[in-house]
């Protein structure tokens, strides 16, 4: 094959290949955004729910109907804004226990870096402590703080301390012993080595702490509401769910869920954020 004829061959395959290229990705997968791949994933699921509801092959009685929890949900945080007062009560609740469980734990867990002897003569006791399922102490904590926000705060606040307090002692003993000796080597005084070492490496760790902690601050609370309370949206579930509305119960279900993505979302925003260094 002369070089006349191979140059003519290669001219007319590079000529084709855009053309090709083109066309795979105007017909491929990946000319859909992921975001409307998600929202007709969500319209089709919906509109299959609302048929099968429409021909009696879901009971509406047991799983909702997407119209209803759509217009329960309307009317109560537009027409009606009664779900706006019972959110309230519960985001409050949540993140004032979120707040003062992570700090104390934080706190505690430094205290435990300063003294490792207080640190092992308390850890059976904390891990006995940690045992104890929370929600079954809430009718405790109901008798000790009452039925308002306070008892509900407490709940939280025992679920975020232990989560937050052990990412904490993990992050601290996740430091790179040999960083820490060469620190030392290099003349580095004890607030230099926590402050310059210890702490960036261990706020990694400590923030996945506070990313699960918040979520079980959520759940903490809520799970206190459904047993008893006057305000918040777990007590306005437990009343859905004696009245056997189900369109409520599904519509505050998905609220609490997307609540929880929210809280995900906005936790994993701030870590990217404060870690941009790393």
């Amino acid at each position: 094959m002369s070089i006349s004829t191979r140059s003519e061959r290669l001219v007319s395959i590079m000529a084709a290949a855009p053309a090709g290229g083109r066309v795979a990705r105007r017909i491929g997968p990946r000319t859909v955004p992921l975001w409307l791949r998600h929202v007709l994933f969500i319209a089709a699921l919906i509109g299959a729910w609302e048929l099968a509801a429409s021909q009696d092959l879901l009971d509406p009685a047991f799983f909702g109907r997407p119209s209803g929890i759509a217009a329960y949900l309307w009317k109560g945080f537009v027409t009606g804004g009664t779900l706006w007062r019972e959110l309230g009560y519960t985001l409050a609740g949540a993140v004032i226990a979120f707040i003062g469980g992570s700090v104390c734990a934080v706190a505690t867990g430094l205290l435990f870096m300063v003294f490792p002897g207080f640190h092992r003569a308390s850890e059976p006791y904390l891990t006995l402590l940690n045992a104890m399922p929370r929600i079954a102490l809430a009718p405790l904590f109901l008798l000790w703080f009452g039925l308002g926000i306070g008892s509900k705060i407490a709940v939280g606040f025992s679920l975020t301390f232990f989560i937050v307090l052990s990412a904490t002692v993990a992050g601290i003993r996740s430091v790179n012993s040999d960083h820490l000796v060469l620190s030392k080597a290099l003349g580095a005084t004890p607030q230099q080595v926590f402050t310059k070492v210890t702490l960036p490496s261990a706020v990694p760790v400590i923030f996945s702490g506070f990313r699960l902690g918040l979520i079980f601050a959520l759940l903490g609370v809520v799970g206190a509401e459904l047993i008893a309370a006057e305000h918040g949206l777990g007590q306005t579930l437990a009343y859905l769910q004696s009245t056997f509305s189900m369109d409520g119960v599904m519509g505050l279900l998905f609220l609490l869920a997307f609540l929880g993505l929210g809280v995900t979302s906005l936790m994993n925003r701030l870590e990217r954020t404060l870690l941009d260094w790393q």
